[in-house]
């Protein structure tokens, strides 16, 4: 039972950077970030989840929070890019083959 909550734990904080860009739709990736404002135009499904973990962290201040005050949410999305690097190191070769059959992924 502990094993299998620490599992679901783990799954759940890498959803954020490779489950969305290899399990969801690119619409829907696309529209994650495009709701947090990031820079990035497009991002490449070969690490994906790691390049959306830095498109997150790309993304502009809120309007009316000072660039001085500290929240946690940095800390956690790299710790995701973490999890994410390893995720998607194993989906190499799905990713090489969507990437040479689809491109990358556009956000704009």
């Amino acid at each position: 039972m502990k094993i299998q909550i620490m599992a679901l734990a783990a799954l759940m904080l890498a959803g954020c950077g490779t489950v969305q860009t290899v399990v969801r739709s690119d619409e829907a990736a696309a529209k994650s970030l495009k709701e947090q404002k990031s820079y990035c135009g497009a991002i490449p499904r070969i690490y994906s989840g790691v390049t959306y973990d830095f498109c997150y962290l790309n993304a502009p201040l809120e309007k009316g929070r000072d660039s001085q005050t500290y929240t946690n949410a940095p800390a956690f999305v790299l710790i995701d890019v973490v999890i994410s690097g390893a995720l998607d190191t194993l989906l190499l070769p799905y990713t090489i083959y969507r990437q040479q059959a689809d491109g990358s992924i556009i956000l704009n």
